[in-house]
């Protein structure tokens, strides 16, 4: 079959589009952006969903498809997400694409439990997603997995691993049961859909064998990991409030958090779901948390990951602080020791301009560091900025290597830690 996957970047769409592709199918991958790795097939469809609001701007992509598999799914709106733009509008021109068409066969990833309620604009512009299906003339399958977790390390899979290697447990408050779903159960159920002789216009819940609290989860992450149980404590609500608005913050500035506002929401009434009418439908037996751990031991690469995932952001803060900071302080209260540094060197003359031009470096690499598209730029413009630092401050100033302080031998761990921000940078 030729097979048109939408969010074939993703969690879901990358490992099902590798597994279409290993199995004889014409995968066409849609990605909002470039760069989303390697497919030993044919190039991707580079498109906006949020922005493909009419059935002209799917048809071109849809000649001799058999099948639509829609993964699109983004958490809350943000400088670079759109919720009805992804959910519900880009998708209805999709859908109506696919009749005028005529391909006839799709399968759309909704969201467990939004035909019941609707805490937020995710499961509010995910339903109106599923209604513009079904009004469809279609033969589609609407499926609604719980919160999916696999080997990739994305999202909620991401998150739970930080969370197993923190020393002390933060239990959230007010957070629902989850039925979590293993990401190979719901390849296969995709797989399932896909066969000519599948049942159509369905809306299924996928949702795992066992209803499990968020902490039992991050336990289980904990054992498979090999380390002991951690202390758990309740986290302030005032606090955890805090940390969602911080995720908030993070997304306009083009990052990802799990853990944002409308996540808050939506982890209220939990994820789960009645996992019987999936089973009769396609045999597939939903796999328990604990037996896919145990299906693959964890790696030394797995225990880094987890350690290093609440550093990342740490990284990401203090980068942005520190360079943004040096340079304001040079303008404000360092600015009378950074011209006196400078004037009793050849560039005296020029000392005054020279800390100005220092100062605005300084927070325009710190300002790119922070603003997640141009992120990998800032931090080879801050390497730049302090090598030049560290050669013309030895030209003007060698003496600076021998202060207490270090001020020159300081250098040399900032850019190594620019490296480590550049090796963790990539989400997926």
């Amino acid at each position: 079959m030729k097979v048109l996957v939408t969010g074939a970047s993703g969690l879901i769409g990358a490992p099902l589009c590798a597994k279409l592709a290993a199995e004889g199918h014409d995968v066409v991958r849609v990605l909002h952006r470039a760069g989303a790795g390697a497919f030993p097939a044919r190039p991707p469809v580079l498109l906006d969903i949020a922005k493909a609001l009419l059935a002209q701007d799917w048809l071109p992509h849809l000649a001799g498809v058999d099948a639509v598999v829609n993964c699109a799914g983004v958490l809350q709106d943000s400088a670079r997400e759109n919720t009805g733009g992804v959910h519900a509008a880009g998708v209805s021109a999709l859908f109506a694409a696919c009749e005028q068409e005529g391909v006839r066969k799709i399968i759309h990833f909704s969201a467990i439990g939004v035909d019941r309620q609707q805490p937020s604009p995710f499961s509010l512009s995910k339903l109106a997603g599923d209604q513009a299906l079904m009004a469809r003339d279609l033969d589609w399958v609407i499926l609604r997995p719980s919160v999916v977790l696999g080997r990739p390390a994305f999202g909620a899979s991401a998150l739970f691993r930080g969370l197993a290697a923190l020393p002390f447990l933060p239990v959230m408050p007010g957070t629902g049961h989850l039925q979590v779903v293993q990401l190979d159960d719901v390849i296969a159920t995709v797989l399932h859909f896909l066969r000519p002789d599948s049942p159509t216009r369905l809306a299924l819940d996928l949702a795992g064998p066992e209803a499990l609290s968020m902490n039992k989860v991050v336990g289980l992450y904990r054992r498979w990991l090999g380390w002991r149980p951690a202390r758990e404590f309740v986290l302030p609500g005032r606090f955890a409030t805090i940390l969602y608005r911080i995720g908030d913050a993070a997304a306009w500035l083009g990052w990802r958090p799990p853990m944002r506002s409308n996540a808050a929401k939506e982890i209220v009434r939990g994820a789960v779901g009645d996992p019987e009418p999936w089973v009769a439908a396609t045999g597939i037996q939903p796999t328990s948390l604990e037996s896919a751990l145990s299906l693959y031991p964890a790696t030394v690469q797995e225990r880094r990951f987890a350690r290093l995932y609440f550093i990342k952001p740490a990284i990401f803060i203090v980068l942005p602080f520190f360079w943004i900071m040096t340079g304001v302080i040079s303008l404000t209260t360092g600015w009378r020791s950074g011209v006196e540094l400078l004037v009793s060197t050849s560039v005296g003359t020029l000392a005054e301009p020279a800390v100005i031009a220092g100062a605005l470096a300084d927070m325009l690499v710190g300002a790119l560091i922070a603003w997640r598209p141009r992120s990998r730029l800032g931090l080879y413009g801050a390497i730049a900025l302090a090598l030049f630092y560290a050669v013309t401050g030895t030209v003007l100033r060698p003496e600076l290597w021998n202060e207490p302080l270090g001020p020159f031998l300081k250098i040399l761990p900032i850019l190594v830690l620019h490296l480590v921000a550049l090796a963790v940078l990539e989400e997926r």
